[in-house]
């Protein structure tokens, strides 16, 4: 028998006294391709740091790489990516992407790349990824798609032998997914051992070995086969105590419509985000909005959110009101509950997941007062029903990206705000969470009448209550009726 690629000896990771990994022993061979399954929170994306060498575990682990073909290196590429501006410094603002002057302080992606095209001025990788053509646009106003692709192209300019993704398809659309599967069959084929962390539905042709986790233990590891089906649990009606509560402190919702957008144009010097728009949402109604990546969804959503200042410039009207007739940013964000697939990064990394949800009721990043008793049982009803009550008093950044998400979907729903914006939602949540979540929404909508805007690039993932459709793209939107 060859000598193993990998050989992992009952590795275990410990966190805060919870065991996260336990006595894990894997073998990867020469050739083959692995993907690293299981539900949200099972210890995938642990599991790929320990394999990177990243964090901390006991046990052993040993490589015997190719000394020929590769620089011997293994590389991670972590779900999230991150980088710095011109001025060094990594501590940007959520709204930092949406302001022109700002996105002049970050580099762009020929900047980005300069350092590795240097020492690998032969790499065809550049065309292969298809980043020609934003080489010269600023990080910070990159697509998730783009993003992507740009830490692909890094770890692959280091010549890897062991390349290691997390969820490399989160937030990506149909087409986005396709070429990517697409990208790692080559980058198998180029010698390149994959290992992925992604679900079971997203495994490309080039996976041959799958290793199922959960609760922190192996429980298969082989060739590739079908995967067991999560059962999908669906939310128990909402509670009466709980919708009287929610009554309660729900806002009066007096409004017709709450968007109307008159030929909206939103463009960053010479480029083009939005043309033409022009948008009603009646309230009540729930809409989807769909398009591929850069397509503009972030950005007419940022309109609504009142993170975008080139609103002031356009005709829109928010709750019945115009934009810049007085009204505070406050007086809108307090009527929005909102989740994007980036907001987690925007909180200290101490902050509590119960002080994230707090947060929710002052549509702040981050818990700046106290909160009184109703509050604090508002938060409760909310952690219960998104059962979170373990998790409560961890810091967020210790989650795994599915317990992420449920808290700042928690966060946005904590106020029974009459609007809520969900971009991206069920990103990162295995099939049940998902299953339950949507169940949830529609009986929120139902219940409450709320107004929805649900971006998603998964059909699957809509709920039932969807009963108008925004697609853009290239910048320009066409609406529909269900």
């Amino acid at each position: 028998m060859s000598t193993a690629l990998a050989q992992l000896n009952d590795v275990s990771v410990t966190a805060n006294g919870i065991n996260i990994l336990k006595n894990i022993n894997l073998t990867i061979q020469p050739g083959e391709q692995w993907a690293i399954v299981g539900r949200s929170g099972s210890g995938k994306t642990t599991l790929a740091h320990v394999m990177a060498g990243t964090i901390f575990h006991s046990g052993a682990i040993s490589y015997h790489l190719p000394n020929h073909t590769h620089a011997n290196r293994i590389l991670l590429i972590e779900q999230q990516h991150h980088f710095k501006n011109r001025s060094n410094t990594s501590d940007f603002y959520y709204q930092q992407r949406y302001n022109s002057a700002d996105s002049e302080d970050t580099l762009t992606v020929q900047e980005a790349l300069a350092p590795f095209l240097s020492a690998s001025p032969a790499s065809n990788w550049i065309e292969q990824l298809h980043l020609g053509h934003v080489l010269d646009e600023p990080l910070i106003q990159l697509s998730n798609g783009e993003n992507k692709r740009l830490q692909l192209a890094k770890a692959l300019f280091l010549d890897p032998a062991v390349l290691i993704m997390d969820n490399p398809f989160v937030g990506l659309d149909v087409e986005g997914r396709q070429t990517l599967h697409r990208i790692i069959d080559n980058i198998a084929a180029s010698g390149i051992t994959i290992i992925l962390v992604t679900p079971p539905q997203e495994l490309p042709d080039c996976i041959t070995h799958v290793a199922l986790l959960e609760k922190g233990e192996l429980v298969k590891a082989g060739k590739r086969s079908v995967m067991p089906v999560q059962s999908i649990i669906t939310a128990p009606a909402l509670p009466a105590e709980i919708i009287k509560t929610l009554k309660a402190t729900g806002d009066a919702n007096h409004f017709n419509t709450a968007v109307k957008m008159v030929n909206v144009n939103i463009r960053y010097g010479e480029k083009t985000i939005l043309q033409n728009v022009h948008w009603e949402v009646k309230k009540g109604e729930c809409w989807s909005i769909s398009g591929p990546n850069g397509a503009g969804k972030s950005t007419l959503l940022s309109l609504v959110t009142a993170d975008n200042p080139q609103a002031y410039a356009n005709e829109l009207y928010l709750f019945d009101q115009r934009r810049g007739s007085g009204e505070s940013i406050w007086d809108i964000k307090r009527r929005i509950g909102f989740v994007s697939p980036e907001l987690h990064l925007y909180f200290d990394r101490g902050t509590s997941c119960f002080d994230v949800i707090a947060s929710g009721l002052f549509d702040t990043i981050g818990l700046f007062r106290q909160i009184n008793a109703a509050q604090q049982e508002q938060v409760r009803h909310w952690i219960a029903l998104l059962k979170l009550e373990t998790v409560q008093r961890r810091p967020l950044f210790q989650l795994s990206l599915g317990q992420q998400r449920m808290v700042l979907l928690a966060r946005a729903l904590v106020k029974n705000p009459p609007l809520l914006i969900l971009d991206e939602p069920c990103q990162g949540l295995d099939e049940e969470q998902t299953g339950y979540f949507k169940t949830l929404i529609n009986q929120l909508c139902e219940t409450f009448h709320t107004t929805l805007l649900y971006v998603s690039h998964y059909s699957k993932d809509l709920p039932s209550c969807i009963t108008h459709a925004a697609v853009l793209e290239d910048g320009r939107l066409e609406s529909r009726k269900l």
